[in-house]
């Protein structure tokens, strides 16, 4: 019993499973797990990545509720957009995609964020679900210092994949 409490010690902190109700989904080949909820913010990490202070991928679902229109979805992703300049995101690219008869119009953001331990990349699409605003956003993360290079060469192997992924989603995962 004192052996198994000294290992338990040495564990790395971890978040629990899911809590009931807030079921997994894959994206990009992996399963995401619920990791954290607050207010209409939700974040799911690959099963792997339990650890919320080191992560490399991540799915951050965020719920509009004053959005119920494609005006009201226009002026949150435009929102967003200021906000992630004013937080000196590098933006890579803005796009949105007009209203058909069968889809509302859709919107996508991807920016950098540079920090001093690692540097971030964000791709976030701005959709109606059921009648309310949703962005989906996947983020990659990469550490180090000088992580600039690792970066770029992932986006160029990787970022139009991932891009094409979120903005081809059916649905956004439930939650």
């Amino acid at each position: 019993m004192v052996l198994l409490a000294g290992i338990l010690i040495l564990l790395p902190m971890t978040t629990p499973d899911p809590p009931q109700g807030k079921p997994n989904f894959t994206f990009g080949k992996q399963t995401y797990v619920h990791r954290y909820t607050k207010g209409n913010l939700l974040e799911f990490t690959p099963k792997a990545q339990s650890n919320l202070k080191k992560w490399t991928d991540m799915v951050s679902i965020n719920d509009y509720p004053d959005a119920r229109d494609g005006d009201g979805l226009a002026g949150k992703a435009n929102a967003v957009l200021e906000n992630y300049k004013a937080a000196k995101a590098v933006i890579v690219k803005t796009d949105s995609k007009p209203r058909t008869e069968k889809k509302p119009a859709e919107h996508l953001i991807v920016v950098l964020f540079p920090q001093p331990d690692f540097i971030e990349a964000a791709f976030a699409r701005f959709v109606m679900n059921s009648g309310v605003g949703v962005s989906v956003v996947y983020s990659h993360r990469i550490y180090g210092k000088k992580a600039g290079d690792a970066m770029s060469k992932w986006l160029l192997q990787n970022g139009e994949k991932y891009e094409k992924e979120l903005m081809a989603m059916p649905s956004v995962p439930k939650h």
